[in-house]
């Protein structure tokens, strides 16, 4: 049996991979969050290692919030740059291998074509510097393990955009949405599948970085448009440029992640992210016509 230790297991990753524990019962999954493993912090990770001597790492802590990592940067960088290294590195000393999962901010979302793999890098916020930063810790430090870049993020777990257009939409007389940023959701079940089934069909050896998200393109306004659709939600939505939103950090314009070489390497069937939708609002039984 792969044993695998899982850090951030409270965050919506980590959640969404407790949740699918039971389909794979090859695997024995630990699951540690702060409480029990803070990865900033050297001789816990120490301690960890020792304790459960893991086969692999699946890290699914981040600091995630864009526009609070302008400001707390100290602890942005500790927990997206730092204590990757301080993982990678340990992940050396006990011959583990790593997943680490990174972010569509590391590009500069000035394209007009799905980025690949090899798409030189650009991140334009401190947030995406640290993603990156932490994507450069981990293969120099680590010996064997994938980077796995996505975009949008939700799930019923936690804090995201799902959640919170169905919470304004039920309090909201109108909506703005912004129409001008282009990209593709991820239902982070999905996501939480895709690695499972990566890990039981291969285990990392060297390096490789991947893209994921989920297929089909959209905008955050046409995005917000198929919430509310889905869950039966009648309310005005107004698209909006980005310029009409005060951000308090710029966001891509563009940041449609090219998901071949995953889909080439592991035969992996990805859902179209309205389909990955429903499935969510089933989930949190906000589906139009479920109880």
């Amino acid at each position: 049996m792969t044993k695998i230790l899982i850090t951030g297991a409270n965050g919506q990753l980590g959640r969404s991979i407790q949740k699918l524990a039971p389909q794979y019962p090859s695997f024995d999954l630990v699951f540690t969050d702060v409480d029990e493993l803070n990865i900033t912090d050297y001789d816990q990770l120490e301690m960890a290692f020792n304790r459960y001597n893991p086969d692999g790492i699946i890290n699914c802590a981040a600091y995630t919030d864009v526009d609070k990592a302008q400001e707390d940067q100290f602890n942005a960088e500790m927990l997206n740059t730092t204590a990757v290294r301080y993982i990678s590195e340990y992940a050396h000393r006990f011959n583990t291998w790593l997943v680490h999962i990174s972010s569509d901010y590391v590009f500069d979302g000035q394209g007009f074509r799905p980025y690949v793999e090899t798409d030189p890098t650009k991140p334009f916020s401190f947030y995406g510097k640290t993603k990156l930063e932490g994507e450069y810790e981990m293969r120099e430090n680590a010996e064997d393990g994938f980077i796995i870049r996505t975009s949008w993020l939700y799930s019923e777990f936690g804090h995201n955009f799902v959640k919170t257009m169905l919470k304004l939409g039920r309090s909201k007389e109108e909506l703005h949405v912004v129409f001008d940023q282009v990209g593709t959701p991820t239902y982070a079940t999905d996501l939480a599948r895709a690695i499972l089934d990566m890990l039981s069909k291969r285990l990392p050896s060297g390096h490789q970085t991947y893209h994921f998200s989920n297929e089909g393109v959209t905008s955050w306004y046409d995005f917000a448009l198929e919430i509310m659709e889905l869950a039966g939600i009648s309310i005005p939505i107004k698209p909006i440029e980005s310029k009409d939103y005060p951000f308090p950090t710029p966001r891509p314009h563009y940041s449609v992640l090219n998901k071949a070489k995953i889909k080439r390497d592991y035969n992996i069937t990805i859902p179209h992210w309205k389909a990955s939708l429903r499935e969510c609002l089933k989930e949190l039984s906000d589906l139009k016509g479920d109880g």
